[in-house]
């Protein structure tokens, strides 16, 4: 019986890993992913046996601490070097899902780098790849700031990705998409300043789906108007997308922070009466009102 061998196969076991001796000097270790690397255990074997038996379990234990300790390094090493490629090839982007997608699967939102954008909005950075899209791990992003990562992807999903912008008249309410065929749209509301013109009471936003960024900048149409063309063409496109992401309206505040609240009102064409869906939606009525009463 090999006493010292199958000490440290068994420590081996203790901590996930599958092991087996090749030799009496070389152990083969299952690593993560399923690959095999073989282990020189000859100068450990010596020191072990140089040693009380009873003391063997710890020293075969200290031993695959260091092993594991060796492996976890090498794998932060090699998330460091695929996130640094990553950014040098501008492939990270950011993508709007509801907090509902995210929440789907246990751990999924505390697994992926996500933050807020809005209520029920999550921006997500995503990898870009030419054949399809995979959200990106926290733990790929190693010590990197979060910070840095989501403004590498908002300037790459505004920068390297082509959009249009287009302005029609909905009900006499004038209505600007952002769009293009891809799925990063939505990060435009990052750059929504370079769209809008002095806009004092700010914006009426919203991302029915991936391709489209819909926005009304208000000022002199009739806010109840332009709310209620907004949600009915929010709704329109939200009810038709593919992959659609919310029906949501949101009032884009002036101010020098991205703030996003959602908003919306109720209106009885019959009773003459609007009801305002939300204590944010009675604060841009007052706010707009004040001046144009």
């Amino acid at each position: 019986m090999d006493i010292i061998g199958d000490a440290l196969v068994q420590a081996f076991a203790e901590r996930g890993y599958q092991a087996a001796l090749q030799t009496p000097e070389r152990l083969v270790v299952t690593l993560p992913g399923g690959t095999t690397g073989p282990l020189d255990i000859g100068e450990w074997r010596a020191f072990a046996g140089r040693n009380p038996r009873a003391e063997l379990p710890e020293h075969a234990a200290a031993f695959v601490r260091g092993f594991v300790r060796n492996i976890e390094t090498a794998q932060r090493a090699e998330e460091h070097s695929e996130i640094d490629r990553l950014l040098a090839e501008e492939r990270l982007r950011v993508r709007l899902y509801t907090e509902e997608d995210l929440n789907a699967a246990p751990g999924m939102r505390d697994a992926l780098v996500n933050r807020p954008l809005a209520p029920g909005l999550l921006e997500t950075v995503v990898v870009d790849y030419p054949d399809s899209i995979m959200p990106l791990n926290r733990s790929s992003i190693g010590s990197r700031p979060e910070a840095e990562i989501f403004a590498a992807a908002v300037r790459a999903s505004i920068e390297k990705e082509p959009h249009y912008v287009k302005t029609d008249e909905i009900w006499d309410v004038p209505i600007s998409h952002i769009g293009e065929t891809h799925r990063y749209i939505g990060a435009h509301v990052h750059a929504l300043p370079r769209h809008l013109g002095p806009a004092p009471y700010g914006a009426l936003v919203s991302f029915p789906v991936p391709e489209y960024l819909v926005f009304h900048e208000i000022g002199g149409t009739h806010l109840f108007a332009a709310m209620e063309a907004m949600q009915a063409l929010t709704r329109t496109h939200f009810d038709k997308g593919e992959k659609a992401i919310s029906p949501q309206v949101y009032w884009y505040r002036p101010g020098p922070a991205l703030d996003l609240r959602p908003v919306g009102i109720q209106v009885d064409h019959e009773q003459k009466s609007i009801a305002a869906q939300s204590a944010e939606t009675d604060e841009l009525i007052t706010l707009w009102t004040r001046d144009h009463s």
